[in-house]
């Protein structure tokens, strides 16, 4: 099988960020052919061919034809066939753990996804506690596993790849909903947290890229859907996120318009 892989995926995805950071730890970083999907608009009939009418990107898609689905399938698939030696671990209770350590990603990401597009002001702390006890689960984890150090083990690997995305696109919680860890009870947890955003093979997107385009979620309006009001999605490719001003942290106060978001000319 000759030619490169494609990998069909949305603008600052952080399931497709995961793909990236381990073709960075792998060195491989020319390995995929990274085309970006627009989701303001209809899908390419010729890519929903291709998936099966599934709209959930990535997708991967080898020279011969054949397709995967899933960013974890996606994921493990790339890492038993790219060079470089997988990155998970050989030890077969540690790599128990890894899978363990991923069976909380799932609940993480609802949580946080659920609480930037909240838009109930009283249901804020409700939807805080969920999130903080997904997070206390790993602070759990984390401490059983590796007390004293700063990954899961004794390096990023596996379980980093998989959750420094997320952690990365909370960065909307930062600045949307005013996150911030207590005072008390995560020190060990927030240590991997931190060292997964410094990594330098997770270094893709920026705070301010995401806090731009998830500027919908944050008025509850998710891939690709517009807030009422608006005529312009905060995901559009032109102009460029990095033309636009900031937008407003006052999510509760009602959607900015396209002008103000620098979405069309004023």
């Amino acid at each position: 099988m000759t030619g490169t892989p494609i990998v069909h995926h949305i603008p600052v995805c952080p399931f497709s960020q995961r793909l990236e950071i381990l073709l960075e730890l792998k060195g491989a970083t020319d390995a995929l052919d990274f085309r970006v999907v627009d989701i303001t608009k209809p899908r390419d009939p010729e890519l929903l061919q291709k998936t099966r009418g599934t709209t959930a990107l990535p997708v991967l898609e080898l020279p011969d034809g054949r397709i995967l689905k899933e960013s974890l399938v996606i994921f493990e698939y790339l890492d038993l066939t790219l060079p470089g030696g997988s990155i998970r671990r050989a030890d077969p209770w540690e790599r128990a753990v890894e899978a363990l350590a991923v069976t909380h990603e799932g609940p993480l990401t609802g949580a946080g996804y659920t609480m930037v597009m909240n838009q109930d002001r009283d249901a804020r702390q409700a939807h805080l506690d969920k999130l903080l006890k997904v997070y206390a689960a790993l602070d759990g984890l984390l401490t059983d596993t590796n007390p004293d150090g700063t990954f899961l083990f004794d390096a990023f690997g596996y379980a980093e790849c998989i959750f420094t995305p997320m952690f990365m696109r909370f960065r909307f919680l930062d600045y949307y909903d005013g996150f911030a860890w207590p005072d008390e009870g995560f020190d060990r947890v927030r240590r991997w947290h931190d060292a997964c955003l410094a990594h330098p093979a997770a270094q893709q997107v920026s705070e301010e890229e995401i806090v731009k385009l998830y500027y919908d979620y944050a008025m509850g309006a998710g891939n690709g859907a517009l807030p009422p009001g608006r005529t312009v999605s905060s995901f559009a490719f032109e102009p460029h996120w990095r033309d636009r001003p900031w937008p407003p942290r006052q999510k509760y106060e009602g959607t900015a318009s396209d002008a103000e978001l620098g979405l069309v000319p004023v």
